[in-house]
């Protein structure tokens, strides 16, 4: 097979990944009424997905400097199928939330093998690649409310994972069927030295972090608030309001599509620092809309900037790291920044326990990244953010 089949294969895989790690989100509300959950319970829930998908990230930049990029991807197929069985037959919250932590793990994992195995499979377009690769990962997240709906109006929550692991399944057969049969890339085998990786390129590593922490952290309490926030600070019916949350995410999919291009081409730094004043400047606009076509509106807005800064950032770290570095040293930003950013929906659900309003605690985190937008700013034109880290 040739790499491009290869590629194929791999966006079916990232559907199926990111499916497991945005399906939460729109099940939030069904899963609170059905296993009488409070707020809390199911934000951890989401929390611990995330946090799942930072925890093996480290240790699989570690077992990519011994095995192959392939078999790692391979191996989060078959646990994420495990996984995603686990959940649909999970009996109560407190194994949901196991299961959800292992489709985390298994979730992170594959993207620490997956995104330097794509950078190495078009070296010469770096960014069009990861961003084609996002819009797998993004088609999934804009599928989500509809998938919800549809296994909810022909069965239980229960029946969306049985569904997930069927398709996870398949996948994983697919991507070890195409990689047996492709030709790979050998640029990565110099890269043994994970500890020695991360000790050079600790600069480039810390500023993709600082990138994405916050903003990231920020994002994952929006997103998977998203629908309860709509019905009870905008007073949207529940069904306009899952629409509106997978318009958010459709703008990801042209945002995954030209950011990765536009990365390859702009100055990548002050194109990210860009791409994080506009989420934060909608995100508070957000808070000052009303009715279903403005907050529509502004949501596009929202979901086309914070998904644009995945690939940006993906793209200054994989497209500039040297071949004896890239993936351990990715794996390091990676691990870092998830464990920042996985707390965001349980600090959300804590909040509005705490009868905190949705609006507020939005406005807030838009001044918090405001601030961090700021400092980022100074940062590199003193010259303390690197512009690149190829040597």
């Amino acid at each position: 097979m040739t790499r491009r089949q290869l590629f194929g294969s791999l966006f079916g895989m990232v559907f199926v990944v990111n499916l497991g790690r945005v399906v939460f989100a729109p099940l939030l509300e069904p899963l609170r009424a059905a296993l009488t959950a409070d707020a809390a319970a199911v934000g951890l829930l989401a929390s611990l997905v995330w946090v799942g998908s930072a925890v093996p990230r480290i240790p699989t930049g570690y077992l990519l400097t011994k095995v192959p990029r392939h078999y790692v991807v391979c191996g989060t197929g078959a646990t994420l199928a495990v996984a995603t069985g686990l959940a649909g037959f999970a009996p109560d919250i407190r194994t949901l939330q196991a299961a959800g932590l292992l489709m985390g793990v298994a979730g992170g994992a594959y993207f620490i093998a997956a995104n330097p195995l794509v950078s190495e499979l078009f070296p010469g377009r770096v960014g069009l690649a990861l961003g084609v690769h996002g819009v797998g990962a993004q088609l999934a997240a804009v599928g989500a409310p509809l998938f919800v709906s549809v296994a909810l109006g022909v069965g239980t929550w229960q029946t969306a994972f049985r569904a997930m692991a069927l398709a996870v399944a398949a996948a994983t057969v697919l991507f070890t069927l195409a990689a047996w049969r492709t030709d790979l890339p050998e640029a990565g085998t110099e890269d043994r030295d994970m500890f020695g990786a991360v000790r050079t390129q600790w600069r480039v590593v810390a500023a993709g972090v600082a990138f994405l922490g916050a903003t990231g952290f920020v994002w994952q309490g929006v997103f998977n608030f998203y629908v309860s926030y709509l019905t009870a600070a905008k007073a949207l019916e529940a069904g306009a309001a899952r629409q509106v949350l997978s318009l958010t995410f459709a703008a990801g999919v042209p945002a995954f599509l030209f950011s990765g291009r536009l990365a390859d081409r702009l100055p990548v730094v002050p194109y990210i620092l860009a791409i994080l004043a506009t989420f934060a400047a909608s995100l508070a606009a957000l808070t000052l809309t009303g009715g279903y076509l403005s907050v529509a509106a502004v949501s596009l807005v929202v979901g086309y900037a914070v998904h644009s800064l995945f690939p940006a950032v993906d793209t200054y770290l994989l497209g500039t790291l040297p071949d004896r570095h890239r993936a351990s040293a990715y794996a390091a930003y990676s691990g870092t920044v998830m464990f920042v950013q996985a707390g965001g929906s349980w600090v959300v659900g804590d909040l509005r326990d705490a009868a905190v309003p949705f609006d507020l605690i939005f406005r807030t985190s838009a001044g918090a990244l405001a601030v961090v937008l700021a400092a980022l700013v100074a940062g590199y034109f003193a010259g303390i953010v690197p512009a690149g880290a190829r040597q």
